[in-house]
């Protein structure tokens, strides 16, 4: 039997303005290769990316799923579009199994001029397939309220772990690879903050809410730092370190060569939606990139920003910019020069630390670390010296004993800072 110390999916106030949004999400980036998918079903038919995965089975066994398929247990959460639900699959052998249920009231969507933003949500989850990001398992329509059934977290979330999750280095890595995929497909996230990063039952992080992120066309890349897969008689070849070759190009090449571990071990990744902009105001307040408060246009860097807030809370227990209201709180983001605490560095990963923190929070997006080759630049840095990213979802994550129940805890504002990494 549940009870109120489960977890209670939280939201922070978000602030969005859509109204001037120049890209919508119309299209998707050539990372998904262009499927001919008709509907959702078909969409989620390549679910999940663990095909042992039970509860998305259950799912699949239902023929004209509907909202009568569904016992809800309790509200778990609320947020600007919408209200989230635990629920139940009803008429399985395993009733117990739970879900997440996300209703959307499409009327009031219409009233607010909101409906886009739902929208924009349920496209990207039908196209995600990651370990780090949420699974989608049904959508259906029931009256006038939208219906998206996904995987449930019960370990809670980031901001409400805060104080019992020592190893901020591992969870801001499986953040970051989640970013990573993320911009790979041209999905610019906006939203990023322990409140959205949940921890699964196994211990590894979920990123989730997508309503206030911004699609675009991204050209994935192979950069070559010494190796140019073009022909000797190539316009493109001996380019070197400046080389770029878009990914369809050479991805059949990849596969089929015997060479394919000297090709990998030579060549770097990068997928970076450079090109996307947009006006909108949106974002968490303590969380939005000196563009976005200013009011110009912005892209990628946003997210990198918001991951070096993101980094500091985690370490410090508080954002480097918080205010006494959310005006001095966009204030001092334009104007503030970044502090740390006056005590000295405990140790080299928070020396590292800091550093990587001081690379992300640049005010100037077109310098900020991570805004012209993403992932690529940000891993290479210090602070994640040591981390296996390819293998990180073997890892066991920190804390997996105990994580089935736990009580929330204060609010965002507590700022009692970590001890320790």
């Amino acid at each position: 039997m549940l009870d109120e110390s489960d977890h209670l999916y939280s939201s922070k106030s978000s602030m969005s303005s859509d109204t001037t949004t120049i890209s919508h999400c119309t299209s998707f980036s050539r990372l998904s290769f262009e499927l001919p998918m008709s509907s959702p079903e078909q969409q989620a038919a390549l679910k999940p990316h663990r095909s042992s995965d039970l509860s998305f089975q259950a799912i699949r066994l239902k023929k004209n799923l509907s909202f009568r398929d569904f016992s809800l247990v309790r509200q778990i959460g609320s947020g600007d579009i919408g209200r989230v639900y635990l629920c139940r699959l009803r008429g399985t052998a395993d009733e117990e199994r739970l879900y997440a249920m996300k209703v959307v009231d499409n009327d009031v969507l219409a009233l607010k001029k909101k409906t886009q933003r739902a929208e924009t949500e349920r496209k990207i989850m039908r196209l995600l397939d990651h370990p780090f990001l949420p699974t989608l398992y049904a959508e259906f329509e029931a009256s006038h309220f939208s219906c998206v059934v996904m995987e449930y977290c019960c370990g809670g979330d980031l901001h409400s772990l805060r104080h019992k999750q020592p190893q901020k280095r591992f969870y801001a890595a499986e953040v970051l690879v989640a970013l990573e995929y993320l911009h790979m497909l041209g999905i610019i996230y906006r939203d990023l903050k322990p409140e959205n990063v949940l921890v699964r039952s196994d211990g590894h992080i979920m990123l989730t809410d997508f309503d206030l992120s911004l699609c675009s066309d991204a050209i994935p890349a192979v950069e070559s730092p010494d190796f140019s897969p073009d022909p000797p008689s190539s316009p493109r070849a001996g380019h070197g370190s400046s080389s770029l070759t878009p990914f369809s190009c050479i991805s059949n090449r990849l596969f089929r060569s015997k060479k394919i571990q000297t090709l990998a071990a030579n060549r770097l990744f990068v997928a970076e939606p450079v090109s996307a902009r947009s006006c909108s105001f949106v974002g968490t307040h303590e969380y939005v990139a000196p563009e976005v408060a200013s009011g110009r246009s912005h892209g990628n860097a946003v997210d990198w920003w918001a991951f070096g807030i993101f980094i500091y809370e985690m370490i410090y227990g508080r954002t480097p910019f918080a205010g006494i209201n959310n005006e001095a709180t966009l204030r001092s983001i334009m104007k503030k020069p970044l502090t740390f605490p006056s005590d000295a560095p405990c140790s080299s990963s928070e020396i590292h630390a800091r550093d990587l923190i001081s690379g992300l929070l640049n005010k100037d997006p077109n310098r900020r670390l991570g805004s012209k080759r993403g992932a690529a630049d940000v891993k290479t840095h210090p602070f994640f010296k040591g981390l296996n990213f390819a293998l990180i979802r073997s890892v066991t994550p920190p804390g997996v004993a105990g994580i089935r129940r736990h009580k929330t805890t204060p609010s965002r504002h507590h700022t009692t800072p970590f001890s320790d990494f």
